[in-house]
């Protein structure tokens, strides 16, 4: 699909789908639990859909209802599926899922499309190895992959430079047998997403301990995680497109984003105030709502990525068409290890549109200026798509965006919502 954008102007109110952070380890949690949980309003996208579908072949039983599913767990005797477990685009689910698979006495097999077999899983792969696992692997450690445990007690270490490696050994360290689980971490990113990890813990009745920096973790085995009712919190990675469509395309009473839970762990939340630091005018409403302000002038300054890289493509919209100033996204390495290479990509696809960006290994220096239409390619990856629309509002001409339907991996509905704003969007 060809995403097809003019200049246009944005205002009104949307809801921002539910967290896919939270949607996926909500899924990874009822598959182990004892009991029937109830995920209510979960993200429905193409994500969560092939997690959901993977944890059912893994014994899950699942009923989808309007706004919830009822997910009755296997109380961490994980069966073996009779077929491989597809995991489309879900670097997230297939993580979650290749630690809790490893709890099994059977072979287990992963696969995925283009993108996700692209994706490291080697410090995950060696965690579990370490712990007894075989493991079998396409070179490089990527997918297709097939685990086979079980997941012997003991001590292991991680390289959590993504911090989903850690998360997925944290969700099957309390279905061991035996003593447990003790986690050494050698490098951690994304802190905010380990404390979203805990928290389902904890949600789950989990026991353990973890140091306060987060680099040593203790969790016993033979636990029973327990079922639970919950609702998924906003995405906030997902809020940010609407925040930065409203900032630079803003018009009259400006966007408003409802249902944001500030005191959810989800680490980007901090767009919000990273962009404030900047000049944008955010109104913090008492039903839980965010209003932009338009006609705010985003100034020079350095934004710090270090805990939330999925920022990234979003940022580097909107410093692209600040004119005047100069916006410095660092510390942003991580960015590289996405579904794509977020900084090359970002870069050479706002370059088209005339953007001024100069590229460092861990760092974009952003020079904001005035765009204009271009053919981009997103790359099949849903967060440079929609960063590429928000862009496109701002540019002179029609900007037309390749591949598009990606957007659906965590935003069905951007296309539509964005419309309902007053976006000129087409698909084509």
């Amino acid at each position: 699909m060809i995403l097809q954008v003019n200049r246009s102007r944005v205002a009104g109110t949307l809801a921002v789908p539910g967290s896919k952070s939270h949607t996926i380890r909500a899924i990874a949690g009822a598959l182990l639990a004892e009991g029937t949980s109830i995920v209510r309003a979960p993200l429905l996208s193409d994500d969560t859909a092939s997690t959901l579908a993977a944890a059912e072949q893994m014994g899950a039983q699942v009923k989808k209802y309007a706004g919830l599913w009822e997910i009755t767990g296997v109380a961490g005797q994980v069966r073996t599926p009779a077929k491989v477990l597809d995991m489309g685009n879900s670097g997230t689910g297939l993580r979650m899922l290749t630690a809790a698979a490893a709890l099994a006495d059977g072979r287990i097999e992963f696969t995925g499309d283009d993108s996700l077999r692209n994706r490291g899983m080697k410090p995950l792969l060696d965690a579990l190895r370490h712990l007894g696992v075989k493991v079998q692997s396409a070179a490089g450690d990527h997918a297709p992959l097939s685990v086979q445990g079980p997941i012997r007690s003991g001590t292991t270490q991680v390289e959590a430079m993504c911090s989903q490696f850690l998360s997925a050994l944290l969700f099957a360290a309390p279905c061991l047998s035996g003593e447990g689980m003790n986690i050494e971490v050698t490098c951690l990113s994304e802190e905010p997403y380990v404390e979203i990890t805990l928290n389902w813990l904890r949600k789950l009745g989990a026991k353990f301990t973890a140091s306060s920096d987060l680099m040593h973790f203790s969790v016993p085995g033979n636990q029973t995680l327990q079922a639970f009712d919950s609702i998924i919190p906003a995405d906030f990675s997902t809020a940010a497109f609407p925040l930065g469509a409203g900032i630079i395309a803003g018009q009259n009473s400006g966007v408003t984003i409802k249902n944001l839970d500030f005191s959810d762990a989800q680490g980007d939340k901090a767009v919000f105030g990273m962009l404030e630091s900047l000049g944008a005018k955010l109104q913090y409403n008492s039903d839980s709502s965010v209003t932009i302000l338009p006609g705010a002038k985003l100034h020079s300054g350095e934004l710090d990525l270090g805990q939330t890289p999925d920022a990234l493509p979003l940022l580097a919209a909107v410093a692209a068409v600040s004119k005047g100033a100069v916006i410095t996204l660092t510390n942003a390495a991580q960015a590289r290890n996405k579904e794509t290479d977020r900084i090359d990509c970002m870069t050479r696809e706002l370059r088209k549109m005339g953007a001024i960006i100069d590229e460092r290994h861990d760092a974009m220096i952003i020079t904001g200026t005035d765009l204009h239409g271009a053919t981009v390619d997103s790359c099949k990856d849903h967060r440079l798509a929609m960063a590429l629309a928000v862009a496109a509002l701002a540019a002179d001409g029609t900007t037309n965006i390749l591949d598009a339907e990606s957007c659906a991996v965590t935003y069905p509905g951007f296309i539509a919502d964005f419309q309902q704003l007053g976006a000129d969007f087409s698909a084509k």
